[in-house]
């Protein structure tokens, strides 16, 4: 059974960068589509960005996109997503997900994956 472990999570001022970091365990990734989705106090789950196993294939909310690089290292069994000029509204637990299939392509509903991490808080002060 695969395990997904987040880290990389903290506070930042706006206009800041953090690195977040998905690592698995338990099994390979490495034909399996991830993302990753936050979710902010009082809101529903969100998408934000998500990558295929092979990855040909990035998706993006666009409230992220030219901000956030999602990326894989398939020899780590490790998923990243790169976060610059962060906002306050990018506040939330960012968890990552790895899609219930493999050599699927990337979705970007909650539905689409089954194993999920438990998340790493993003702070971002004003």
């Amino acid at each position: 059974q695969v395990q997904l472990v987040e880290s990389g999570g903290g506070s930042v001022q706006a206009g800041g960068s953090l690195r977040l970091s998905c690592a698995a365990s338990g099994g390979t990734v490495s034909r399996i589509s991830m993302g990753w989705f936050r979710q902010a106090p009082g809101k529903d789950r969100e998408f934000v960005a998500a990558i295929s196993w092979s990855t040909t294939t990035t998706l993006y909310t666009d409230s992220v996109k030219g901000r956030f690089t999602i990326s894989r290292d398939n020899a780590k069994n490790t998923l990243y997503l790169q976060m610059n000029s962060l906002k306050p509204e990018d506040t939330a637990v960012y968890s990552c997900a790895m899609h219930r299939y493999a050599f699927n392509l990337p979705g970007r509903t909650p539905n689409d994956y089954g194993v999920w991490g438990q998340g790493t808080q993003v702070t971002v002060s004003s």
